[in-house]
């Protein structure tokens, strides 16, 4: 019988002393660990708390001296945060729609249908992810700007993020794997029972797609709300831009303590998504990881 090797043997970790040592050990690395990713949140937070020579004093404050609660609400107003929040939305919640539509479909018909030269294809668009996404911005800027066949202008228009965010090779390859471990009898008993392929794809294959459809999601979603580059290009309107740009813009005139209080506030959308997501976020990686 083969054993495994650790640092301390089983025997000693047996013994009460050994207990004790392990878990005083394993709880400091923990409450490290903690305390290195959630200190920054806590200082980012409190640091919109306090008065501006405050953040500016050096060796810095652990703790606010006095709790100044006004940076948040000044940010609130002199920033125009709920009209950016509400752009921003309608730009992630467009291009998560569209991607989900799409890659899905695209998976479906690779995974199940099986079309012709589909292996040429799936490789086409795989190796897409070895371009620098660097290199693809002055041609989709031009693209928006001068749209081929309509000659129409998508520039300062939602539909200049939704409509380049929606072929994502990666969401669409992790569908495909996905929809390759679904059984084929389950599949084929849809068939006897009359389903068409698309009624198979609504009723069967995405109820049973749920974990793996929540991560797409969860990466749809971030991958917009963090973007800054391509939505500074496309939108020349401050009243049209999203929050990660109208911070930059705006941030001019603006002390520090309201900066950080409207960075604070932008960053809680994606942060409390994650917190009601993460079981399925979870779900969806582990299940995408493995072969049923």
């Amino acid at each position: 019988m083969s054993s495994t090797r650790t640092l301390v043997s089983p025997a000693a970790l047996a013994r009460p002393r050994g207990k004790v040592l392990y878990w005083t050990v394993f709880t400091g690395v923990v409450l490290l660990f903690a305390l290195a990713f959630l200190f920054p949140v806590y200082w980012m937070v409190t640091g919109a708390l306090k008065s501006p020579d405050e953040v500016a004093r050096t060796p810095p404050t652990l703790v606010p001296e006095q709790w100044h609660l006004t940076a948040y609400t000044d940010a609130w107003d002199l920033m125009q945060l709920p009209r950016h929040l509400w752009n921003t939305l309608v730009q992630a919640a467009g291009a998560w729609a569209f991607q989900l539509v799409l890659c899905t479909a695209a998976a479906y018909a690779l995974s199940k249908l099986r079309p012709a030269f589909g292996k040429v294809i799936l490789g086409a668009v795989l190796a897409t992810l070895m371009v620098p996404a660097q290199a693809l911005v002055v041609p989709k800027y031009l693209t928006v700007a001068d749209l081929p066949l309509l000659h129409t202008s998508l520039l300062n228009d939602p539909l200049a993020i939704w409509l380049p965010a929606v072929a994502n090779a990666f969401n669409l390859y992790l569908l495909k794997r996905f929809f390759d471990q679904i059984p084929r009898d389950v599949l084929e008993a849809a068939e006897i029972d009359g389903a068409g392929k698309l009624r198979t794809l609504w009723s069967i294959v995405l109820p049973m797609s749920r974990p793996v459809l929540g991560v797409v999601s969860i990466f749809a979603l971030v991958a917009v709300w963090q973007d800054f580059l391509w939505p500074l290009m496309v939108f020349s309107d401050t009243d049209k831009q999203p929050i990660g740009v109208a911070l930059v813009q705006l941030s001019q005139n603006i002390q520090l303590t309201v900066l950080i209080a409207a960075m604070v506030i932008a960053s809680i959308p994606m942060v409390a998504l994650f917190l009601v997501f993460q079981r399925h976020i979870i779900a969806g990686i582990s299940a995408g990881s493995t072969k049923g």
